[in-house]
């Protein structure tokens, strides 16, 4: 049996409510500690304090921004700590490429199962050093997460994503971009750098619905400057998951991408700004293991 620690986050989006059934479900990992984050960055922390008193699997009670501070914070024991989840998000959209149950219940169930597999992560270099999991986005997706304040993910929930996009619209504006993606170069006018390496952003589109986190590479979504029509139409594709194919889209695998513009865009790695600075991202492949559903078919 592993030895656990519980990392929760009392303010995710979709805690309110569910404390009690939370934390009953919770007692059935016994033993297991149990640590509550009480602001930013202290999921990073309490992980990294976990792991150095022995624990090898660090679960997450939240959402993907806390999941994201735990990969951080056991960033330098990949190959020795395991990550569970119980999904407690506004969006939890990397469990949805996970496969990881939604309900407390039954993410307590798979944890107690313990069936295990490794998925890639992903190293992006800037003003600092961070590791993701899920998505990282430049550009007017960056505007979307300055936008997105604690208040309004409390306010609207789901749909805070599309009430902070719609307030950073008025600063729509292209950046004159270089993008290295692996030995090919990109120089374009684009809105938007997409840094996938599972499927879905903002509760659920899916940005990059063809990416396999196991598969070694990123999937690496430009989205060029064009008349604000025509991003309408790129915008219904996005949500169907049919953008790829748009010719206002550029889509490319890679092992290694370097991102330079002019202005600097404001990058965040699963929903936490990481700077605005030249970013280089890198994979590391298979280097996390994760708890997952038992997969039925073997």
């Amino acid at each position: 049996m592993p030895k656990r620690c519980v990392i929760v986050n009392p303010k995710a989006g979709s805690i309110k409510g569910v404390e009690s059934e939370l934390f009953a479900q919770i007692d059935r990992l016994d033993p297991a500690e149990i640590k509550k984050t009480h602001g930013n960055g202290e999921a990073e922390s309490l992980a990294r304090a976990g792991v150095a008193n022995g624990c090898d699997e660090i679960i997450c009670a939240g959402g993907d921004g806390t999941l994201n501070e735990i990969i951080n914070g056991v960033a330098e024991n990949f190959g020795r700590v395991q990550i569970g989840i119980v999904p407690l998000g506004t969006g939890n959209d990397f469990v949805r490429s996970l496969g990881t149950p939604t309900t407390i219940p039954e993410a307590v169930d798979v944890l107690l199962a313990g069936e295990t597999d490794t998925v890639d992560v992903i190293r992006a270099k800037s003003d600092q050093m961070r590791y993701f999991v899920n998505v990282s986005a430049g550009g007017f997706s960056g505007l979307v997460d300055e936008k997105l304040t604690p208040e309004m993910k409390k306010t609207w929930g789901p749909l805070a994503y599309l009430r902070s996009a719609a307030a950073a619209w008025p600063e729509l504006r292209g950046y004159e971009t270089f993008v290295d993606i692996d030995d090919e170069r990109v120089d374009e006018t684009l809105y938007n750098v997409v840094i996938a390496n599972a499927r879905y952003v903002a509760g659920g589109l899916p940005i990059a619905p063809e990416a396999d986190m196991r598969d070694g590479e990123m999937d690496v979504v430009l989205v060029k400057a064009r008349p604000v029509t025509e991003m309408m139409v790129v915008g219904a594709q996005m949500l169907a998951g049919k953008h790829l194919d748009s010719s206002a889209v550029i889509f490319e695998r890679a092992k290694r991408v370097r991102v330079e513009s002019t202005p600097g865009m404001w990058f965040n790695a699963d929903g936490e700004l990481i700077g605005n600075e030249p970013v280089t991202f890198e994979v590391m492949p298979r280097a996390l293991k994760f708890v997952v559903k038992r997969d039925e078919s073997k």
